[in-house]
Formats: structure tokens, C-alpha cells, sequence
């Protein structure tokens, strides 16, 4: 039986990815080998000082985010974010965790690791604390250092992708496709080869009732329900 993937389009600077993040967990636990989930990046802070200056600066993002954080106790928000570390751009990190996924490719072993357990799945949850809940500076280089250390990644490898130019392209193929698809932010979930579509803060049983959808394998012709 053919897996439903699901294309998760995200910037790693969006609160509301890392809100997600969670019923992305849901998902890959309660459906198993049933789905592939392909993470992909979307460019919401490609000038990150720039947007959060023409919001009304860093303190106001600040207390935004802090804001939006006390209504979802399973994420954890410094209240440092934005005030301490400042990323210029979310491109970085979004280099950095291409890379990883280059590296995880090549060793051969994706298709058999759960999404879960995944060294890209880990380097994107890493990311996303040491920004928000550790209010660091995830653009910066020996941020991405220390993070292939918590996941126990070979930074070597890392900057041999970064070299060689292959990380900056699978980057660009992810932007390209987040235009091509229409992404109109992040998060955003891609199902049934673009036809549903699913974008910002939703709920988790929307995202199972979808699936559970396509899982059920409608006629090509006839349209689900969601």
C-alpha cells in the first residue's frame, strides 16, 4: 500500500511552526508507515530585522510572541526571544538543516527510520528550542556547531554540503516549490498532490480527518470531503 504524504512547509522562525511541530508528532505516532511526511522550507524571514521593524520593533515582537506562547503550554518561549539572540534571516538555519538531511540521505537509511526518530526530524526540534526556547542566535554558524553536537552530527560533513553547493540548492527547491504550490505561509500542510491544502494554525483533528481521508483512497475523479 502506498504511503499519503504529507509536504510540511515551514520557516524556522515562525512561532506557529513550532506550535505545530507538535501535531506534526501526532501525526507520524499515531499513523506510522501509513504516511511519509516530507518537511520543506518556506521563506517567511528572508530579512527577519527588516519585518520585525516594519511590526513595531523587537520589544513589541517580543511580547507578542510571549503572548502567543501562554496559550499553548507544550511550547516553551524565553523571555529573551528576539531581545537576545537576533537572526537576520531564517535562510541560515534553513541551510544548515538541509545539509543534515543531504547527510542522512547519503547514508542510505531514511526510508527505514521513522520520521520521529530521523537526524533531520532532531536537527529541526533542536533548532527551533535553541531559538525560542533558549533565545540564541540560530543564523549564527557555531549555533549550527553546537547543534550537530546535541545530534550527534559530523559538522565536517555538514559544511562539505555547504561547500560543494548542494545544501543552497535543495533549499532553492524548496522555495521554488512553496511558490509553485502557492504556499502562503508557515505553516503549511500539502496533501493529495497539492489539491489540499491547509495553512496556519490548525487544529490537529482537521490534520487526521485529511489523512484518514486519503487513506480511505478515493475514486481519482471524485474529490474528498475535506
Amino acid at each position: 500500500m502506498s504511503k499519503v504524504e504529507v509536504s510540511y512547509y515551514s520557516d524556522v522562525l515562525c512561532i506557529w511552526a513550532y506550535v505545530a511541530e507538535r501535531r506534526l508528532e501526532e501525526l507520524a505516532a499515531n499513523f506510522g508507515d501509513e504516511i511519509e511526511i516530507v518537511p520543506r522550507y518556506c521563506s517567511v524571514f528572508p530579512d527577519a530585522w527588516g519585518k520585525i521593524e516594519g511590526k513595531g520593533g523587537f520589544e513589541s515582537f517580543n511580547r507578542h510572541l510571549k503572548a502567543v506562547a501562554s496559550h499553548y503550554p507544550h511550547i516553551t518561549v524565553n523571555d529573551a526571544v528576539w531581545l537576545r539572540g537576533r537572526p537576520r534571516t531564517s535562510a541560515s538555519p534553513h541551510l544548515f538543516l538541509k545539509a543534515v538531511e543531504l547527510i542522512e540521505r547519503d547514508g542510505g537509511d531514511i526510508a527505514d527510520t521513522p520520521y520521529l526518530e530521523r537526524l533531520s526530524t532532531r536537527a529541526a526540534r533542536e533548532m527551533r528550542l535553541a531559538f525560542f526556547a533558549e533565545a540564541l542566535d540560530i543564523a549564527d554558524w557555531r549555533v549550527h556547531r553546537d547543534i550537530a553536537a546535541r545530534i550527534g552530527a559530523d559538522y565536517d560533513a555538514v559544511e562539505a554540503r555547504l561547500r560543494s553547493s548542494e545544501a543552497i540548492a535543495c533549499l532553492a527547491l524548496d522555495y521554488d516549490l512553496s511558490q509553485k504550490n502557492g504556499i502562503e505561509g508557515s505553516p503549511t500542510f500539502v496533501m493529495n498532490e497539492g489539491r489540499q491544502k491547509l495553512f496556519g494554525n490548525v487544529g490537529y483533528r482537521l490534520l487526521e480527518a485529511n489523512v484518514q481521508e486519503l487513506l480511505r483512497r478515493p475514486d481519482s475523479e471524485q474529490a474528498t470531503w475535506c
